[in-house]
């Protein structure tokens, strides 16, 4: 009997389902990488199943598989999930990474080079058939302060040092990094901020973190201060980085996520001069690797083996 084969030789069955996601793909991903079980797209009045594979499930399903062993989230952040009723009985685990680490790195590194070696303005300057040049800046001017040190916030704040910019790093329990200054807990925000002058939110969203970039913590940034958000829309209050824009205390912001999205037109961020706007592609779910990962989660679990992204639900990731 495989890892793969439920208990009896009963082949256990897997639900599929993803808002605005081509279905088959996964289905046949599924299948394939774990030949023994039952998997099918999830519509209302589907027979029991022993675990679900999701991303933005309706409450119908939940109320529907209340039996369901664990709940496998298509994605890093599981803050939509966790405003669903769960049956407190089913494990609810979220990706470790699955190749979204290393393109959260890319992007973030892109925004910082971007913003420090200021190719906004040569691009506009360019276009405008001005050739000119701008003075060096020091990359010691450019403290770059990463909120949240998961899996996602560690790999960026290691990829933003080999560029010999100064990191530091914020969490919410004490984390030890070589090459980052790291600060933890609420007691030591005001100093890590203090500390920051380009600031890059990836912490997850929680009721403690909503609104987390606002108008006092974000005018605690070294002046012309820089923002680059690619965790959730909701950690940022947009009234108030537009205010701190306008001010002059901040400098720009690069914006990946947001309260809305799509983002709605003529909304201020699609025009302001100072904020790049991108929408939600920070790092993509991979899905090859994200079934990967999946169908070893669940050959651990099968065999009574404990597994790694399981979320406490009280913390919220």
């Amino acid at each position: 009997m495989t890892a793969f084969a439920w208990r009896h030789n009963i082949p256990m069955r897997i639900l599929f389902y993803a808002d605005n996601t081509k279905v088959q793909p996964w289905v046949d991903g599924l299948r394939e990488a774990i030949p023994r079980a039952h998997v099918e797209h999830w519509l209302p009045g589907a027979a029991p199943a022993d675990y679900a594979v999701v991303w933005a499930p309706p409450q119908h399903l939940l109320d529907e598989q209340p039996q369901l062993k664990a709940i496998f989230n298509i994605g890093a952040g599981v803050d939509a999930l966790l405003q669903r009723r769960l049956s407190p009985s089913t494990l609810l685990v979220r990706l470790d990474d699955a190749g979204m680490s290393v393109q959260m790195a890319e992007y973030v590194c892109h925004a910082v080079i971007r913003h420090f070696r200021e190719l906004d303005a040569y691009e506009r300057e360019v276009a405008a058939g001005k050739w000119s040049f701008r003075k060096p800046r020091l990359r010691s001017d450019f403290p770059v302060g990463v909120m949240g040190l998961g899996v996602l916030g560690e790999r960026v704040a290691k990829a933003v040092a080999h560029f010999e910019f100064p990191v530091v790093g914020w969490s919410r329990t004490p984390k030890t990094i070589e090459g980052i200054r790291c600060f933890a807990g609420p007691g030591e925000m005001d100093a890590f901020l203090a500390a920051t002058r380009i600031l890059v939110c990836l912490v997850p969203l929680t009721p403690e973190t909503e609104n987390i970039l606002n108008g006092d913590t974000l005018s605690k940034l070294r002046p012309g201060g820089y923002l680059i958000n690619v965790a959730r829309g909701a950690h940022l209050v947009d009234a108030d980085l537009l205010a701190l824009l306008d001010s002059g205390h901040l400098a720009g912001a690069t914006l990946d996520v947001f309260r809305t999205e799509p983002l709605p037109a003529g909304h201020p961020f699609w025009n302001h001069p100072k904020v790049n706007v991108t929408p939600h592609t920070s790092a993509r779910t991979l899905r090859e690797e994200t079934i990967a990962q999946i169908a070893g989660k669940i050959a651990a679990l099968a065999r009574e083996e404990p597994i790694a992204g399981v979320v406490d639900r009280e913390r919220g990731y």
